[in-house]
């Protein structure tokens, strides 16, 4: 079956900056805090070793309160304030073996891309059988989705993003054999420039945390991916990484082609 088409943004890694600019400034700070209070409520649910977050904004990090061992960043360029362990590569096209991640945080990855169903398929393939998917992305049906119709905007960050729907993410999840586990929602207040006027409708704030209401500026859907079969993950989850941004030092390098070389057959009888 094929996936419901959605208008094509430039690719990411050309209009990154402009994204990166946008949350950067007091508005996008500000719903990035309200979505990492929520992200930290969600993350310790999570469990498996291997964590993936596909975002765009390489000073987020979502995965901090994962219990995962492995944690680390895949962006579409090099961005300021990157972690050593981040990834370049584009969310189009993961540069991972299948079935390899325990979880997979899909950061504003949809809203941006240029095709965000192609995005999903291949955070499922790259799931291992079990793991969770959580995507993170605006929400249309709330005051910043008003807004974005009532001002026609669509050409500006964020306005121009995708906006997808709990029900369209829904269809697409099913279609990858992925279903929905739980929906939160936050950031209830609308998209004000000023910040006094913010301020002052803090109560919007405190009445849709009481309701739990899926109305806020973003939306946070978890789901689990169901395929059984057998998927052989062994040692290769990065044979398919094409470049990483920290290279081990010299010394780290030795260490590690001195543990990966076998020992000389004759010295070993020797010995």
């Amino acid at each position: 079956m094929k996936l419901s088409n959605t208008k094509t943004l430039a690719p990411l890694s050309e209009s990154i900056e402009e994204v990166r600019a946008w949350f950067n400034g007091e508005l996008g700070q500000q719903l990035l805090a309200a979505e990492k209070r929520v992200m930290d409520r969600v993350m310790p649910t999570l469990f498996g070793y291997h964590m993936l977050q596909v975002g765009v904004h390489a000073e987020t990090d979502l995965l901090e309160h994962a219990s995962g061992g492995h944690k680390f960043v895949l962006m579409p360029r090099i961005e300021m304030g990157m972690d050593d362990a981040a990834v370049i590569g584009r969310a189009e096209e993961l540069p991972l073996a299948n079935g390899c991640i325990d979880a997979v945080v899909l950061h504003h990855a949809l809203d941006f891309a240029q095709s965000p169903h192609q995005v999903l398929r291949e955070a499922a393939r790259v799931l291992r059988p079990g793991g969770k998917l959580v995507v993170v992305g605006f929400n249309p049906f709330s005051f910043w989705g008003l807004s974005r119709l009532v001002r026609q905007r669509k050409g500006q960050v964020p306005w121009r993003g995708h906006f997808l729907s709990v029900g369209r993410l829904q269809d697409w999840l099913t279609l990858l054999e992925l279903k929905q586990d739980r929906a939160c929602s936050g950031f209830y207040r609308p998209p004000i420039e000023s910040a006094r006027w913010r301020n002052r409708l803090e109560f919007v704030e405190r009445w849709g945390e009481r309701y739990h209401t899926n109305n806020g500026a973003f939306l946070v859907m978890v789901a689990s991916k169901e395929t059984l079969a057998p998927t052989s993950v062994g040692r290769s989850w990065r044979r398919r990484l094409v470049f990483p941004v920290a290279k081990p030092t010299a010394s780290r390098a030795g260490r590690q082609v001195a543990r990966q070389s076998p020992p000389d057959s004759d010295s070993a009888r020797e010995a």
